[in-house]
């Protein structure tokens, strides 16, 4: 095909004569070949060869399904898409030589085809599937196997196809969520049929078997047109390139678009992306001025246009493409491009036209589209495992084929009967390989998937994960990776929908220096709905807003009377600011005064200095801003393009300003400062909006007195430089700064001084474990001997700091409170008319609130006060322009708005020429509203170990005040910020290198300051670049270091190219340096980097959103929540929460116990099937090392069947070492699992030594006392090979149900006596189904008439069982006792004389303490299980741990104060009830 014919077809008009115009060829080669009418790029598009056909087909088949290689070429000059809905069939892709990908998405693993051949290969990749493959098919072999020839390979094959048939459901599942997500339904505008048409057998196909769905409607004119066009209702997947879509107000996008239409002002459309990059607020698109006939069929039909756009890629911030129309070529930015993701608001009908679908979409190119199984991180161990047990296997087989060889030299020549029939060594290397192969067990891998079905059966039916609120519980989507929660170390989550509810709320303004606390809203349902006020009321008189005249206002405003009452009526001795605490900060003090106290005041002295900036403030809130009043049913609804503009004028309407009708000419309020209220309209001259550039937002209104008015609010970044007194302004910032980096070392040495566990953070308790308290005599609750409670960590009050008395601004407020910290003078002026206020309002008549340098010092302490507790903060300044000053700035505006090139930069400029001396009105503090127990579940996470990530696509101020209120940056942490926009990546890195490194040397606490790093995404793609390796190696290591990272503007593939470049470099670092989990130190981690763990920690994400889907994939662990996001996150992560509060139960009980069930089910099982075989491997000696079994066949078949499952299943799902009380009181357990503690080398090697020593003691008792003491009645094989088969079945259930099982209950005890009793049971049905006969082993009638009668065999295996029980309590005491006297983890040291002086001494009470001696571990962390166990049967402790369980020391109030005073005198309590002392 010619490429000059790919010319693009606008219409039914003359083609020849718009293709010649309007085409824009690939290889910029001007066309000289005459196009007939009728053709163009469009139909040259759809024509190709049979040849072509072949190739494409035998690509698509070899490359992409078999090779699986899909990546592919760039194209020449991007993809050519023609404006054409008359055309007759898809699109082709000149990448790909065939049709553009149809829009259905795929998040399941499998498809139809490769599920089979991957699961088998994923299957036969675990270590022990393919080991046992080995084994089994030698065993398939006749006169190999002792054992049998398909007990192997059968339980094998069954067990394989049951995962894999577990793994097809799970994945059938996602595939369903799939089919709902792609029959969705799209308008979209076709010919009459609905329908392409395509050529090509394919084409038959799939209109034979595709279902119908599409439902013809008449187009939006009622008539039909001479195109032959309407609108159809299709399914999403149906979609196609080039195709023209109608969308609706709140409809999602299905496809990425380009703009054709909008009904907004001016082509504008409003999105929200919250799905897309999890940003909140509203953003506007504008269609192309190319583009503006679009908005019917015959302007879309004849438009001609032709577009040319960028080959799919993940970059959700950058768009390339242009559009030609009639000869004009505009550019396309992301201004006019709306992607897949995105939901349409505030915009009746958007037209638009597909250009990416389905795979290629920018939301589905950054997820993780096709991700791998996941595999448990135990699973690493017991690999290891595996192959120690196979070199074990090796040795055994070794050893009794070698013992066989020098028995045949030695006897077996010499034995007339034998010599005729040797066996070749082949064969008895082979039958001990076949007889102890299950050394290894099968029923490991059977058992283990029974237990985690029954977990993931428990996890989903735990009520306290359940929210009553969206009636959803728990759920567990991915029952294989359940023992991973007990094992997280980075926690990555998303902010909105995940940490916030998205929901703003105006809480603190500050104006004139003095901070009001706004709680209106704090009983209120959050509705925007305003009730209209219906006829008139009573005349009174209001402050003039601009003049502090009286003007007349009537009809009563009955929300506000109630806001008085309410402030008139309070009792004296309770604020309301009592009513609401910062979750970022709660011990810090609120204002004394609230909002409805301030209207109370402008009620009383509505003319004072202060009431006039306090109503400046008012309207400037209610003034400046976008939002829209929609008048509903006679409610008025708000619509906000941002939560904050939306928080701030619902609160200007709970302060008497309300909106009740805006234009883009004019905006009216209805005022209402006393009993009535007043109607002004304000004529909007412009509106220079908010950029994330530019930070900030103006408007100039004419006043209803003529005057122009510049209203301008922002960050305080912003606004400051561009204050009337900027000099005094920036002086005040810069003492203030002084100050409060004077306070905060004060803060962090305060927090120093706390008490610690040992990775740096506050414990959930603070115990002392001395056993000399038992030497102060009985605790008595009341006494003086109580530990006094601990401080909360404060910021210190800098007016109680004389050092600072040469930078303390004079007369100094309180900045917590409203009021002043000053006395006011005596002779202050008061104008005789006005009223007596109250005595709480004397502070307003202080003559210094007309100062501007006491105003500056204390809003700019307020507003970091308002930061630190999570506030999110915006400055209002304002000045009044003249008439000749605002048309010369006018005249230039309008150049810069009208102007083609670089319109964007010449209207910020001018913009920023008005902005200029303005002066300060106050500040604001919007509290993006968290998730109930969103901060106290961070806190008990940090306690855990978990270090915490946010990684959001909000702008850095929002997501470090979030970071904030949620306590992932404390009071006192470090902040340091990375960004590529100052230059020298490399150089900001070394330099935080070079402070904490510092820090780490001049901390005398050696208490590590909790570390913030904050990132963005323009940062993280200029670390990918190839030129920053160095950097970006520098930062990955940094990071590991760091005790938290907020990460901003992120997309969803950076967010998971983050997880992975985390879960790499420390899996690295920790190969590298072995041993950091196990020798802990107190230095800041910075100096910890080089020792890390021997595994990289496992990562957890957690998100809401499809734009979290990525993020998701990619860690270790993922966890969606049912958010406002929708569900796409819940329906596709590996476990599902209906809030972010679940995720502390989820990891620190269910994760911590399905971690210590998983790993005490491995070690139970290894140490069953040692202690089993290795009698009948010591036997060999006595058979001439020639495998004859110890056991009878039957009963070896069914010995992990059906006697030795239930002992190692029922513990690995009902067992809880520690109540779920005592784990959430106390998170520093959960170290356990991060530490490896339940399953590591040496507790593997002790378990195993263990059942190494039992399986001698039972043979060689067992062969001594059966026999060796006294004469038997049976003296044969079955006898001696039963008795110690007995032995070994009543040990293994007797030690692993009742012995070592913490938690028993009465599936615990069933359990023993079912397997125990049915072993008897077995015993009697063999004895009477056994045929009778010449045996090796006489089981017919042998239990009823040959051993069974007998005492010698009775008395043995009593004997042996009794020795072994008096063995294992021993050691279990001799441990208690040294684990609850602090001795136990002394290890190695108990070789050395001087640690039984000293345990002696400690013991006796005339010596010191050996907790102490012992330095930091004694960290809660550090102690033994069994220590807690032993104090959870105190029935006070147990009280306390349960009511810090709910509360926790984070908590407010009388009842969180007496529980952390509770631990106070836990281990006083505990020695005495122990001792008795």
């Amino acid at each position: 095909m010619n490429r000059c014919e790919d010319g693009g077809n606008g219409g039914n008009t003359s083609m020849s004569e718009v293709d010649q115009h309007h085409q824009l060829p690939l290889d910029k080669t001007p066309t000289t070949i005459p196009l007939p009418a009728g053709t163009g790029r469009a139909q040259g598009r759809l024509s190709f060869s049979a040849s072509a056909k072949a190739k494409q087909w035998s690509r698509r088949i070899v490359d992409h399904r078999i090779l699986r290689r899909n990546s592919l070429p760039p194209s020449n000059d991007g993809r050519h898409i023609p404006l054409n809905p008359v055309r007759d069939g898809p699109l082709l892709d000149e990448r790909r030589g065939s049709p553009y990908i149809s829009n259905s998405i795929r998040t399941s693993r499998y498809t139809l085809y490769d599920f089979f051949p991957k699961q088998l290969f994923f299957q036969f990749t675990r270590l022990a599937n393919f080991y046992f493959l080995c084994v089994g098919i030698p065993q398939t072999i006749p006169g190999i196997s002792t054992t049998g020839n398909y007990t192997t390979i059968l339980p094998l094959l069954f067990f394989v196809l049951l995962t894999i048939a577990k793994e097809g459901y799970d994945d059938w599942r996602r595939h369903r969520l799939d089919k709902v997500e792609n029959a969705k339904l799209a308008t979209v505008l076709r010919g009459a049929t609905g329908s392409r048409s395509s050529s090509g057998w394919s084409a038959c196909f799939k209109a034979a078997f595709a279902k119908s769905t599409r439902v013809s409607q008449v187009c939006e004119t009622g008539r039909d047109n001479e195109f032959g066009l309407r609108w159809h209702t299709v399914e999403w997947r149906h979609l196609e390139v080039g195709d023209v879509i109608k969308l609706s107000r709140d409809e999602d996008v299905p496809a990425d678009i380009v703009l054709l239409h909008a009904d907004g002002e001016e082509g504008l459309a409003y999105i929200e992306t919250m799905a897309l990059d999890g940003e909140t607020n509203l953003k506007s698109r504008q269609v192309s001025t190319a583009l503006k006939g679009c908005d019917t069929f015959e302007g879309i039909c004849t438009s001609g246009a032709e577009f040319v756009v960028e080959d799919p890629n993940p970059d959700l911030y950058r768009f390339d493409g242009r559009v030609t129309v009639d000869g004009e070529t505009l550019p396309l930015t992301p201004n006019e491009v709306v992607y897949r993701g995105c939901t349409i608001r505030n915009t009746t009908t958007v037209f638009g036209m597909v250009i990416n679908t389905g795979e290629e979409t920018k939301i589905r190119r950054n997820a993780n589209r096709h991700p791998s199984a996941k595999k448990p991180a135990l699973e690493r161990m017991a690999n290891m495992i595996v192959i120690a047990l196979v070199f074990y296997l090796i040795a055994v087989v070794a050893g009794c084929s070698g013992g066989y060889a020098i028995w045949q030299r030695t006897y077996e020549r010499a034995a007339w009967y034998l010599a005729d029939v040797p066996v070749p060594y082949s064969h008895i290397i082979m039958g001990y390989a076949i007889q102890f192969n299950n050394v290894i067990p099968l029923a490991l891998y059977v058992s283990l998937e029974i237990i985690k079905i029954c977990q993931m059966l428990m996890l989903n039916s735990d009520i306290e994960m359940y929210d009553a609120v969206s009636d959803t519980a728990a759920r567990c989507n991915t029952n294989t990776i359940l023992e991973n929660l007990g094992q997280v170390g980075y926690l990555f989550s998303d902010k909105t929908g995940t940490l916030t509810e998205n929901v703003m709320r105006f809480r603190k303004m500050s104006v004139a220096g003095t901070a009001w606390l706004h709680d209106m809203n704090l009983a209120q349902d959050g509705s925007s709905h305003v009730e209209l006020p219906k006829g008139g009321g009573p005349t009174a008189l209001t402050v003039d807003v601009e003049h502090g005249a009286p003007s007349p206002i009537s009809t009563r405003h009955p929300r506000l009377l109630l806001s008085s009452a309410t402030s008139t009526d309070r009792s004296p001795g309770r604020r309301s600011s009592s009513q609401w605490r910062s979750t970022g900060r709660p011990d810090h003090v609120q204002p004394d005064l609230t909002t409805a106290d301030l209207l109370e005041y402008l009620r009383l002295r509505p003319n004072s200095a202060f009431s006039r900036r306090a109503t400046q403030y008012l309207l400037a809130m209610a003034l400046c801003h976008t939002c829209l009043p929609e008048v509903k049913d006679g409610n008025i609804d708000f619509q906000a393009a941002s939560p904050d503009e939306l928080a701030l004028v619902r609160a200007a309407h709970d302060l008497g300003f309300l909106v009740i009708q805006r234009t883009k000419q004019a905006v009216t309020l209805r005022i209402s400062l006393g009993d009535g209220h007043e109607t002004r309209t304000y004529q909007i001259l412009d509106v220079i909006e908010f950029s994330s550039k530019r930070k900030r937002m103006s408007i100039i209104v004419r006043c209803p007195d003529g005057r122009i008015w510049l209203i301008t609010k922002g960050a305080d970044s912003v606004i400051l430089p561009r204050l009337r007194m900027t000099d005094l302004a920036s002086q005040k910032a810069k003492e203030l700064r002084e100050s409060l980096e004077f306070e905060h070392q004060l803060l962090r040495m305060s927090e120093a001084r706390e008490p610690r566990n040992s990775f740096g953070g506050r414990p959930s308790l603070t115990i002392r474990r001395s056993l000399a308290l038992a030497q102060q005599g009985p605790v008595d609750a009341n006494s003086s001997g109580r530990r006094p409670r601990l401080s909360r960590s404060k910021s210190f009050d800098i007016g109680r700091l004389v050092a600072l008395s040469h930078i303390q601004p004079r007369n100094v407020l309180n900045a917590r409170t409203a009021s002043l910290d000053i006395f006011r003078s005596e002779n202050s002026d008061r104008a005789p008319a006005e009223a007596a206020v109250p005595s709480k309002f004397t502070f307003l008549e202080d003559p210094t609130l007309s100062d501007d340098a006491a105003i500056f010092s204390r809003c700019f302490r307020q507003i970091d006060d308002f930061a630190t507790e999570g506030l999110r903060t915006l400055l209002f300044a304002h000045k009044f322009l003249s008439e000749q000053e605002y048309s010369a700035w006018k005249e230039l505006y309008h150049d810069a708005e009208t102007s083609l090139v670089d319109r964007q930069d010449r209207i910020e400029a001018v913009g920023d020429m008005v902005e200029q001396s303005l002066d300060l009105i106050g500040a604001s503090g919007i509290e993006d509203q968290l998730q109930p127990g969103v901060a106290e579940t961070i806190d008990r996470l940090r306690r855990a170990n978990i270090k915490i990530w946010m990684l959001t696509g909000d702008k850095r101020e929002t997501a470090i005040n979030i970071a904030h209120s949620a306590r992932i940056c404390r009071p006192g942490s470090d902040i340091f910020v990375l960004d590529a926009a100052k230059g020298d990546l490399q150089g900001q890195i070394l330099t935080i290198m070079e402070d904490l490194q510092l820090q780490a040397e001049t901390n005398t606490s050696h208490v590590p300051g909790h570390t913030v790093i904050v990132i963005d995404g323009h940062t993280l793609a200029a670390l990918e670049h190839p030129d920053a390796a160095a950097a970006r190696f520098s930062f990955y290591r940094l990071i590991l270091t760091i005790d938290s990272v907020i990460c901003c503007r992120a997309s969803p593939a950076q967010k998971a190219l983050l997880v992975h470049a985390v879960r790499d470099a420390s899996t690295t670092t920790s190969q590298s340096h072995p041993g950091r989990h196990h020798h802990h130190n107190h230095h800041h981690p910075l100096l910890r980097l080089f020792t890390p763990s021997p595994r990289g920690p496992l990562t957890l994400a957690i998100g809401d959103g499809a734009n979290d889907l990525a993020m998701l994939a990619a860690a270790d662990v993922g966890v969606g929540i049912s958010g406002r996001e929708g569900l796409q996150a819940a329906r596709v992560a590996d476990y599902a929460v209906a809030q972010f509060r679940f995720l502390a139960r989820l990891l620190l009980v269910h994760g911590r116990w399905n971690y210590a069930r998983t790993a005490r089910f491995v070690l139970a099982t290894f140490w069953k099937e040692m202690l089993f075989y290795l009698p009948t491997a010591l036997y060999q000696g006595s058979v001439g090392y020639t495998g004859t079994s110890l056991y009878e066949s039957w009963s070896l078949t069914v010995f992990n069947t059906l006697f030795t499952s239930l002992c190692v299943i029922v513990p690995g799902v009902w067992e809880q070492e520690l109540a779920a009380e005592t784990l959430l009181a106390v998170p520093e357990l959960y170290v356990f699992g991060q530490r490896d503690r339940g399953l590591n080398v040496r507790k593997y090697f002790a378990w195993m030594f263990g059942a190494a020593a039992e399986g001698v003691l039972v043979w060689f008792l067992c062969w001594a006392l059966y026999g060796g003491v006294s004469p038997v009645r049976d003296g044969g094989l079955y006898a001696m090979g039963n008795l110690v088969f007995s032995v070994n079945v009543a040990w293994i259930n007797l030690k692993l149900l009742l012995l070592d099982t913490h938690y028993k209950t009465d599936m615990i005890i069933g359990s023993f006596v079912i397997t125990v009793g049915g072993w008897w049971v077995w015993q009697a049905f063999l004895a009477g189904v056994y045929a009778p006969g010449v045996w090796p082993y006489a089981v017919r009638d042998g239990f009823f008439s040959s051993f069974g009668p007998d005492p010698a065999w009775w008395m043995a295996l009593v004997g042996v069982l009794g020795l072994l029980i008096c063995i294992e309590l021993a050691y279990k005491s001799v441990k208690r006792s040294l684990v609850v006297a602090g001795l136990w983890r002394l290890g190695r040291k108990w070789l050395k004389w001087s640690t039984w002086k000293r345990a002696f001494w400690s013991m006796s009470g005339t010596a010191g303490n050996v907790w102490i001696e012992e330095g930091p571990k004694g960290s809660l962390e550090e102690w033994d299980v069994e220590l807690w166990q032993v104090m959870e049967q105190d029935p006070a402790i147990r009280d306390t741990l349960r009511q810090m369980s709910k509360l926790g020391c984070e908590g407010e109030g009388e009842s969180a104060e007496v529980a952390c005073d509770g631990f106070g005198s836990i281990s006083r309590v505990y020695v005495v009830r122990r001792t008795g002392v």
